[in-house]
């Protein structure tokens, strides 16, 4: 089993949950690989520039994906892609309807003034410190389906009091799509309150022996 771990927005490879399930698939000497999606060039990050990325991390090698918010969305998409290279995929409230409801979290005028002035800033909780994103990031998610369909089998995890993707979106995709078997935990868009939890769910899902 060959685990590629996709990280959320503004993050890293060295994130709290990232860092947990290496630990747990290290400990069961399960391989997983951790891109840091923005490659370090974060301004100039897209959706496509991190599947391309994504493809790189597979190498051609069937694994199963997993993926936290938008790296739940990333997974999605690679997925219905590449559905010879993906076997299973974990995803953490995984960001679905990214681009709508990207455009839903600014005002009009903020949307406008991010592409009049051509960058944004964001916090990135990688490098604690404010970074800034071209207005192409939000083009280039335009160009990607908000739902992505996969045949592979899917395991949903998702905080009840998520008040960055609403745990609404992971049940009304998982009621339409019968390969998707979703939990929910009384947590919010983080989920680092209930990481044991998630680890149970996940080895169960994978049947990972001594888990």
């Amino acid at each position: 089993m060959h685990i590629v771990y996709l990280h959320g927005f503004a993050s890293s490879p060295q994130s709290s949950k990232a860092q947990f399930f290496q630990r747990k698939f290290q400990e069961r000497g399960v391989p997983i690989e951790i891109p840091a999606l923005d490659q370090g060039d974060f301004e100039h990050m897209t959706v496509t520039s991190m599947l391309q990325l994504v493809d790189q991390a597979v190498a051609g090698r069937p694994c199963v994906m997993m993926g936290s918010s938008l790296g739940g969305f990333l997974a999605g998409l690679y997925a219905a892609r590449n559905p010879k290279l993906v076997e299973r995929l974990v995803l953490l409230a995984p960001a679905l309807e990214f681009s709508k409801k990207w455009q839903e979290r600014f005002q009009g005028h903020e949307l406008e003034e991010w592409r009049r002035q051509g960058w944004k800033n964001f916090f990135h909780y990688g490098r604690k410190r404010q970074e800034r994103l071209a207005y192409g990031f939000v083009e280039d998610a335009m160009h990607y389906e908000g739902a992505p369909v996969f045949p592979q089998p899917a395991l949903i995890l998702h905080g009840t009091q998520d008040d960055v993707v609403p745990a609404a979106l992971s049940r009304d995709y998982a009621s339409r799509h019968p390969n998707i078997l979703l939990k929910e935990f009384p947590s919010g868009h983080e989920l680092t309150d209930v990481t044991e939890d998630l680890w149970t769910e996940t080895a169960a899902f994978l049947a990972l022996e001594h888990a």
